[in-house]
């Protein structure tokens, strides 16, 4: 997601309700399938089947810090598993947990995330090498837009073993 307010700063609720806020990728896992990315700032479409899963009150969607998706389905639908692994006594950030758990380097969180948050999710100062834009968007930098998407994906990833783990 990106955000004209500062999540830090303005809280989790200001920064969903913000003007500028939109949801730029949109990762998921169905069951045993592969995990997938929608690329909603490139106009691709979250597939009606995800769409029916989000709005059916019996079907339970797993989430780490699960408080960012309580703002699009009733909470009773959601279970957090950074709440879970934090009852089990394991860190709260999902860095730290997937390591806490033991996750081989191939299940770990990307580290590369911070920056590329900060440059696709943040507002960028307007100067005039960068054309005075406001926002950097994938057509800005390909590349770092290809490696944001896989940073998105392995974090689903590292979600789900960080779950099985947990015996969820």
């Amino acid at each position: 997601t990106r955000s004209g307010a500062d999540i830090g700063k303005a809280g989790l609720y200001r920064y969903a309700q913000d003007g500028e806020f939109s949801i730029l990728l949109f990762a998921y896992k169905l069951d045993d399938n592969p995990v997938e990315v929608v690329d909603l700032e490139n106009g691709e479409e979250i597939p009606p089947v995800v769409r029916a899963a989000l709005a059916d009150a019996d079907v339970t969607k797993h989430a780490y810090n699960a408080a960012f998706e309580w703002y699009v389905t009733p909470l009773s639908q959601w279970r957090c598993t950074m709440i879970h692994g934090m009852y089990c006594g394991y860190p709260a950030g999902l860095d730290a947990a997937g390591k806490a758990v033991g996750l081989p380097q191939d299940k770990q969180k990307l580290a590369v995330g911070r920056a590329l948050i900060r440059y696709f999710c943040t507002p960028c100062r307007p100067t005039k090498s960068n054309g005075g834009r406001r926002w950097n968007l994938p057509r800005h930098a390909p590349e770092k837009w290809r490696l944001f998407k896989e940073y998105c994906k392995q974090d689903v990833v590292t979600e789900n073993e960080i779950l099985k783990r947990l015996g969820f």
